[in-house]
């Protein structure tokens, strides 16, 4: 075994975050998992190799998941930042309400929502896509959900951001959200089942909690989860379906003259463009990973990205393609942590693509911007300057 490859690559430079692309093409072609003296950090790259780490808990431990100690401890005890058997006793909590077969209920609910809000932006004419459907819809589905009112429901945007943006280094982003990722942590921390919404997912949590499921005081861990781990990617997520489907009408086409693809569609939007920019894992012992040697202890940078656009996995992986069904993509992670949540988003996702499918022949963008964050790539202004109707 051999030394792993370096490179100057800063990770969490600005430019970098708002189009990571280049550098994930970069690292990619490189190795398979390339030392970054600047972060301090061994990235891992390919597809196969991604997949190979977040299913091997054992070796490459969630338990100092984030970029920076602070984060790091106080995940401590969380189903994010906890290895099998602990991680499984959370989990199975935090994931029961989330399972297909639970969410089908919700299925029509989350369908008529998203076909109600997406008719009223189209009436509009024109309309900001981010504040008016990306994050709106999200929210309000996730407030409903959990139990959230008052002003946990009106902060759930700044505090779901500001918990992401703390797993990163601790740059400006990172310190400038700590204090509000407090807020968040203090609420979680004090919050009984009696704040949340009789019948809701949240106070559900909490029964458990009093049945004895799961460790007494984990049940504000896992809503912190829920309002922490998701909302973010899911709105970079529903902002990335808008500004594609803009960006390339004929695939708006083809999802619009064969509603089968909404899935497909979806799958498609999360593989191109990933929410998650880099994800973290611990090496619990000397690892050969395609062939080098990771230390014990050494910290590692999962980029999803740059495996769901290995070529090395999928044909054109570069193009845009709704017909492509990757089922298999790495977006939501894999192994014993994959995205306890993405029953919901997936509903989510596929409401929006189906609600637009149907309701919209055309959409003109114009003003895409993007802010660089630490650990959600996504858009923060898309102001859609017209949209014909279907």
């Amino acid at each position: 075994m051999t030394a792993p490859t370096e490179s100057a690559i800063d990770i969490w430079d600005d430019d970098i975050l708002v189009d990571p692309y280049p550098a994930y093409a970069a690292l990619r072609e490189q190795a398979g998992v390339v030392h970054l003296p600047k972060n301090d950090l061994y990235v891992v790259t390919r597809y196969d190799i991604i997949r190979d780490v977040l299913g091997d808990p054992s070796t490459f431990s969630s338990t100092t998941l984030g970029f920076n100690p602070m984060v790091n401890e106080a995940l401590q005890g969380t189903s994010l930042a906890s290895d099998p058997p602990v991680h499984t006793q959370l989990r199975a909590t935090l994931s029961e309400n989330l399972t297909p077969r639970a969410l089908r209920g919700l299925k029509v609910t989350i369908d008529e929502k998203a076909d109600k809000l997406v008719a009223e932006l189209v009436a509009s004419g024109s309309f900001e896509a981010i504040d008016s459907l990306a994050r709106a819809f999200p929210l309000e589905i996730v407030a409903e959900l959990i139990g959230f009112s008052g002003h946990v429901k009106d902060n759930m945007l700044r505090w779901g951001q500001a918990a992401m943006q703390v797993i990163g280094p601790l740059n400006q982003r990172t310190q400038e959200s700590f204090p509000i990722a407090g807020e968040l942590y203090g609420w979680c921390s004090s919050v009984t089942g009696d704040d949340l919404t009789p019948g809701s997912i949240g106070r559900g949590i909490f029964d458990a909690e009093s049945r004895g499921d799961i460790p007494e005081g984990s049940a504000g861990h896992i809503i912190h989860q829920y309002l922490g781990a998701g909302v973010d990617t899911t709105i970079a997520s529903i902002g990335n379906i808008v500004a594609l489907f803009g960006r390339h009408p004929e695939q708006l086409q083809l999802v619009r003259e064969n509603p089968e693809l909404v899935p497909a569609a979806f799958a498609e939007v999360l593989r191109y463009w990933t929410p998650l920019h880099i994800w973290g894992r611990t090496a619990t012992r000397d690892v050969e990973i395609d062939g080098v040697t990771v230390p014990a202890g050494a910290q590692l940078g999962v980029l999803l990205g740059a495996g769901n656009r290995d070529a090395r996995h999928y044909e054109n992986p570069d193009v845009f393609d709704v017909t492509r069904n990757p089922v298999d993509h790495l977006s939501f992670g894999y192994g014993p942590h994959g995205c306890a949540g993405q029953g919901l988003a997936k509903l989510e996702g596929h409401a929006i693509v189906g609600a637009l499918a149907r309701q919209v022949q055309s959409i003109t963008i114009t003003d895409e911007a993007r802010v660089a964050s630490n650990m959600t790539r996504s858009i923060d202004k898309l102001h859609v300057a017209k949209v014909v109707a279907a």
